[in-house]
């Protein structure tokens, strides 16, 4: 719901017994007739998303879907999938038993030289149970809807082989009159199959959800204080709290967001973030909940627990948008709503002008039962919920989460994409980009001796010092008599030499904070002389530059937009190959939305790309906002898709996905509207024997799933 107010909430449901988009649309319009409800059905996922006043509980909610014919219940949290399964079992013997009844059935009606005297008592026998215990699904629902004064696309399939098979048993009771036995049991046969079908695809068409949300561990080893001191219990996730500290052996899943405190391993995340090689990590580091524990154990500090939790965020913004609605979809539901009834029409139409015509009774019959057949709406329904459910499922394996199916619409205008820099082309962190030495120094020396006197400090210069030292292998000597001037620098006496640290041609009052353009660089003396020069940055994302250049190479026009100076946005801007003229800097936070719209008062089409808070307001301006998921809160709140990994190649990758789901989701409507409005008028015209109807309408169905299910495959 646009704009949700305060007092709202939020209720998933579990639906039961819907079988088209004319159920689901029965559904939803019965869920928005209460009183500040605002409700959307997904058919490819059985369930309905519901925005609603406080005052309206759960069970109204319930009995609204039940007084429509349906069954609800209330989503559980681990979001139950058990549901496709139990449809498949019910169908699975239903479909063979009808097979093996109604192959003879067919072969004995379409092939007379094995046509023997008193063969159409044996179809009539063969042909009762796979009309009325095969086909009970669809004369129950057909019944349900039927009590509730509505039309499915079940009550065209019942009233299609029932008509067949009364017709066929009059006439061979009567002792005359050509019979349809073969119509009833193949058509029956066919939706049977066409219907377990699509049950599997649309199973598989979920499985990167299931396998997101099976990811948590479901138990762990917490240390807890007892009379003998810490030892480890194992309770269950949901009786974590924050600050517990929880043991990882490898094999293990980390089953909180967390710290490490001590221990190293490699963490496997590459089912949440799409990364595919283990990321090493030791104390002081930052884990998700979710992530595999490759071969040391680990210690964990909980920082976020439960629906806190990375991964619970994750499944819960996948689950929103499959339960959600792209814009596309309103046409089709549109025509669903009245789709069935006008079918009737056209059949009872069609049985009239073919008997006014002249035709016989027979002729008239067929044509009547091959438009009923032909004309059911299943392909309509699941064209774009199963897009959306496969698309967002194999977005979340890429580590990009679509938060609103509406997303998908404005992906194919995007022209300019805008490019917060520090933490989203840049690490945002400073690092040593070159040491040089000179009055008789070396550069290990230089480094090292500035090293060991920033271990003192705290400032960000000085951890990118030590940082740079210690991964070059060299030894730190203890400092003593430490000194911090806030205007010009460090001073501590290492090894028995007093050494300076201070900001190249720095003087009192300026604020070594900041940056001198285009970085930082800091001078290192003792013994009276300067001995050498530490140059330091906010260092470049190593796969900035080459998603830039496929951001170019898709048309899309990149933008730096920055807080820095202009000098130094320029740089990075160059290093990354941005056009200079597409830079915009010393942007304060508040202007940022600012710069966004006076992109789109010239034209543009524009996404933007942040992580700060300071982005927020810029990413809900944009036409698409990016948040990287490595980022604030606010910045992932206001995004419309959220970028898990922070690599800024998730950025095209994103956008590509986003407009393949969108073309998968028109092939699917172009396939659905248009073979219904060229199948119903040959059926009428009695082009179309009910048979072949009823084949051609179950492959319908389960063609629009399996083109969605191809883009599991996409990279």
């Amino acid at each position: 719901m646009p704009g949700r107010m305060a007092g709202m909430q939020t209720t998933d449901l579990e639906l039961r017994g819907m079988t088209c988009a004319s159920c689901a649309a029965r559904v939803e319009r019965g869920l928005n007739r209460l009183e500040g409800v605002h409700a959307t059905v997904n058919l490819a996922i059985e369930r309905a998303h519901i925005d609603h006043d406080a005052s309206v509980s759960p069970a109204e909610l319930i009995r609204a879907v039940e007084s429509a014919g349906y069954q609800a219940s209330v989503a559980g949290a681990d979001h139950e999938t058990g549901d496709q399964d139990v449809l498949e079992d019910q169908l699975r013997p239903r479909l063979i038993g009808s097979a093996l009844l109604g192959v003879p059935v067919v072969v004995l009606s379409m092939v007379m030289a094995w046509q023997f005297p008193g063969w159409d008592w044996l179809v009539f026998a063969l042909t009762t149970p796979v009309v009325f215990w095969g086909g009970y699904p669809f004369h129950k629902a057909a019944l349900v809807n039927a009590r509730h004064g509505a039309s499915t696309m079940d009550t065209l399939v019942s009233l299609g082989t029932v008509a067949a098979y009364l017709w066929s048993a009059v006439a061979v009771i009567g002792g005359e009159g050509h019979v349809y036995f073969e119509v009833a049991a193949a058509v029956t046969v066919f939706l049977l199959a066409g219907r377990y079908a699509e049950s599997r695809a649309k199973r598989t068409a979920g499985a990167a959800l299931r396998a997101l949300l099976t990811l948590g561990a479901k138990d762990a080893a917490v240390l807890r204080e007892g009379p003998d001191g810490r030892r480890e219990v194992r309770v269950p996730v949901d009786q974590l709290h924050v600050d517990d500290v929880v043991v990882v052996r490898p094999g293990e899943r980390v089953a909180a967001d967390g710290v490490i405190t001590d221990g190293s391993s490699a963490l496997d995340t590459s089912a949440m973030t799409g990364e595919s090689m283990p990321a090493d990590v030791g104390p002081g580091d930052d884990v998700l909940g979710g992530s595999l524990n490759t071969y040391g154990r680990l210690l964990v500090r909980a920082t976020r627990v439960g629906a806190d939790t990375q991964l619970a965020r994750m499944a819960k913004l996948v689950t929103d948008a499959q339960s959600g609605k792209a814009s596309v979809q309103r046409l089709a539901d549109q025509v669903s709503a009245v789709f069935v009834p006008v079918v009737l029409v056209i059949a009872a139409a069609t049985l009239a002008g073919w008997l006014l015509a002249g035709a016989s009774a027979a002729a008239a019959f067929t044509a009547a039962v091959a438009v009923l057949i032909i004309a059911c709406p299943c392909a309509l329904g699941l064209a774009t919920p199963t897009a959306i459910l496969v698309g967002t499922g194999r977005g979340a394996q890429l580590g990009i989460l679509i938060k609103d199916p509406r997303v998908l619409e404005n992906v194919r205008h995007i022209d300019t994409v805008v490019l917060d820099k520090t933490g989203t082309v840049t690490t945002g962190q400073m690092a040593v980009t070159e040491v040089t030495a000179h009055s008789g120094a070396d550069r290990d020396e230089v480094l090292a001796r500035a090293a060991a006197v920033e271990t003192a400090s705290e400032h960000p210069v000085a951890a990118a010092i030590v940082a740079a030292a210690r991964h070059r292998g060299l030894a730190l000597s203890d400092p003593a008599g430490f000194v911090n001037d806030p205007g010009t620098g460090v001073a501590a006496d290492v090894d028995g030499v007093r050494v300076s640290v201070t900001r190249a041609g720095s003087l009192a009052g300026v604020d070594l904070l900041t940056p001198a353009a285009p970085g930082t660089t800091v001078e290192v003396s003792w013994d009276g002389w300067a001995r050498g020069t530490i140059s330091l940055a906010d260092t470049v994302k190593p796969g900035s530059a080459a998603a830039i250049g496929e951001l170019k190479a898709m048309g899309i026009t990149p933008v730096l937009l920055t807080g820095d100076t202009a000098a130094v946005a320029r740089q990075v801007a160059a290093e990354v190959g941005i056009d200079p003229a597409q830079v915009i800097a010393g942007v304060l936070p508040t202007g940022k939305a600012d710069a966004v719209t006076a992109l789109q008062e010239r034209g543009a089409k524009v996404a933007m790309v942040g992580d700060g808070v300071n982005d927020s307001v810029a990413l809900a301006t944009a036409d698409i906002g990016m948040a990287m998921g490595t980022g604030t809160d606010a910045a992932i709140e206001a995004g419309d898709l959220t970028l898990v990994r922070g690599d800024l190649a998730t950025v095209p990758t994103a956008l590509r996905l986003s407009a393949r789901t969108l073309r998968v989701i028109k092939q699917n409507l172009v396939w659905a509207f248009g073979y219904n409005v060229a199948a119903i008028p040959l059926a009428a015209a009695g082009l179309l024997n009910p048979m072949i109807a009823g084949a051609a309408m179950a492959c319908s169905s389960v063609l629009v799933v399996l083109n969605s299910l191809r883009l599991r495959r996409f990279s």
